[in-house]
């Protein structure tokens, strides 16, 4: 008989340096269908709780939108403002009263929304949404960052252990990132080094605001599942470039 048991470390503490998870298991990123009813962040707050009683080190909410256009459709969940920050209070307490870390992951749609004023990397409509984005200049792309920055900031006011950048499934970043929704010719485009901008970008300005103490996960894209979509070695240097930009974790998903 084996000595050790299987994923014997699952459920010991894993340090991060300025905090530390009281289990490796992480509840990845899920729409509940609760952000948006009535009533229904004091719903998820128990939701999420229950998760945090049975032991889950770090809960990581579903998508909440970082611009006004960068929701995934008309209503749809977003973090813009104290009036949206002081809403969440009550999941990151509740989540704490039972142990556990939480995130609010930040999502833009880009052109993967349902709503006229989509936008996105360039003007290339996306084969299954049914509006076509348009391209931001450079500093809508500024604005756009500035407007992730702004709900990681929010998120923190709330009461959030961190955010986690949803940088993967074909959103906007992922819109950056790979030649098929990305054809500009600026230094949000072209080679691999300038289309990576936006998320590093993204990553360094999120740190730098919200400083050292506070979780930074990034959910990278491994592998595309679509022509044109990032290669293996560009998965690798983002990787690389974005703990160097100050994420604490990297979480993975695939497809567009």
């Amino acid at each position: 008989m084996p000595s050790q048991q299987p994923y014997e470390h699952m459920l010991q503490p894993l340090d991060l340096g300025y905090t530390q998870l009281r289990s490796r298991v992480i509840m990845g990123s899920m729409h509940t269908g609760l952000e948006e009813d009535h009533g229904g962040l004091e719903k998820m707050a128990e939701f999420f709780a229950a998760r945090a009683r049975g032991g889950v080190g770090l809960i990581i909410t579903g998508g909440f939108g970082t611009s006004p256009r960068g929701v995934l459709g008309p209503g749809s969940a977003a973090m813009l403002t104290d009036q949206d920050a002081a809403k969440h209070e009550i999941v990151a307490r509740r989540v704490h009263e039972e142990g556990g870390l939480i995130a609010l992951q930040l999502l833009n749609a880009g052109r993967q929304a349902y709503h006229p004023q989509v936008i996105g990397a360039s003007d290339i409509k996306s084969p299954i949404y049914p509006f076509p984005p348009h391209p931001l200049s450079d500093q809508e792309v500024d604005d756009e960052i500035e407007g992730f920055v702004n709900t990681a900031a929010l998120a923190q006011q709330a009461g959030y252990d961190g955010i986690e950048v949803m940088g993967s499934e074909g959103y906007l970043i992922n819109q950056f990132l790979a030649t098929r929704a990305n054809n500009r010719d600026d230094q949000w485009g072209g080679p691999y080094e300038n289309r990576m901008r936006f998320p590093l970008e993204i990553v360094r300005r999120i740190r730098a605001k919200v400083g050292a103490k506070f979780i930074i996960s990034y959910r990278l894209s491994m592998l595309d599942l679509v022509p044109d979509g990032s290669t293996w070695d560009e998965v690798v240097a983002l990787a690389k470039g974005v703990e160097e930009a100050g994420a604490s974790i990297i979480s993975t998903g695939i497809g567009w």
